[in-house]
């Protein structure tokens, strides 16, 4: 029979590491039980989030309309539900083109020293506006819609991820396993995927989560300004705005999205700290 070493036992694993993290833990219970909503909002949503009824217009929550109607007559529940779909999949996008496209940029400054003068530069240039303006900008610009509001909010977040895959970048790239795998005539295209950016992620990863909330954020000011998707598309920041000439007289048209945000938003956080805390090898020795 197998032995295990005390020293292998002694040591958790990153999967029990992570669900060890009480952080980690509530975020990804916060974050699955929206996305779970979001994914079943078809099955579980009482009404159609698009078709109103006037002779039920404006009607608080009741047990036929848990979260109440708006002006139009239309289910609340309903709508936050679609629109928590909605929402996440943009964020979603935003979060993934802003991976590669941070990973991209971020890796040819970081490890090749000649661009990374221009290539920073340019990122400057865009890190010079509050991610938000550039953001409305580019929207005002592409006009609304959902492809062009993944497009602006991308736009927006990429720099600020193609400067921490730099950073992390340009310090592996001076570690002793880098110069030995270049002593032993390893290709650039090798070193950078298999040396550099496999032990460069870990800033990455924790990233994604925080631009995944702020791309919930931020989805939702562009649909209340009115440069997101159009009408009637039920987004959170869409229903806030159907909401805010009857945020006395019918608050719940604009409590229920504002719940939907806090509640994903702080997921998202706690699950970027727990995360944080297991993939910093300093806390990952602590918890040996």
């Amino acid at each position: 029979m197998a032995s295990i070493s005390p020293v292998s036992a002694g040591r958790p694993t990153f999967v029990r590491r992570l669900f060890a993290n009480r952080s980690f833990t509530i975020g990804l219970a916060l974050v699955g039980t929206v996305a779970l909503l979001a994914l079943l909002a078809g099955v579980i949503a009482p009404f159609d989030p698009l078709k109103g009824n006037f002779r039920a217009r404006m009607v608080a929550p009741n047990a036929i309309n848990w979260m109440g109607t708006d002006h139009f007559g239309r289910d609340i529940l309903s709508r936050v539900l679609f629109g928590a779909r909605i929402s996440l999949q943009i964020a979603l996008m935003v979060a993934l083109i802003t991976a590669v496209a941070g990973v991209l940029i971020g890796a040819t400054a970081g490890y090749f020293r000649r661009t990374d003068g221009p290539i920073m530069r340019l990122m400057d240039a865009f890190m010079a506006f509050p991610s938000i303006i550039l953001a409305i900008a580019i929207s005002a610009v592409l006009g609304a819609s959902v492809l062009n509001v993944i497009i602006a909010l991308s736009i927006a977040a990429t720099p600020h991820t193609a400067r921490i895959v730099r950073a992390s970048v340009m310090v592996v790239r001076e570690m002793e396993y880098v110069e030995a795998a270049r002593a032993l005539g390893a290709g650039h295209a090798r070193i950078l995927l298999r040396h550099v950016l496999a032990n460069a992620m870990a800033p990455l990863v924790v990233r994604m989560t925080y631009v995944f909330a702020v791309a919930i954020l931020n989805e939702a000011v562009l649909s209340f300004i009115g440069v997101g998707p159009p009408p009637p598309t039920p987004t959170f920041g869409a229903i806030i705005a159907n909401g805010r000439d009857f945020i006395i007289a019918a608050p719940w048209i604009t409590v229920a999205p504002g719940l939907a945000i806090l509640v994903s938003v702080l997921g998202l956080n706690l699950l970027g700290d727990g995360l944080r805390d297991v993939l910093d090898p300093r806390m990952a020795v602590a918890t040996r």
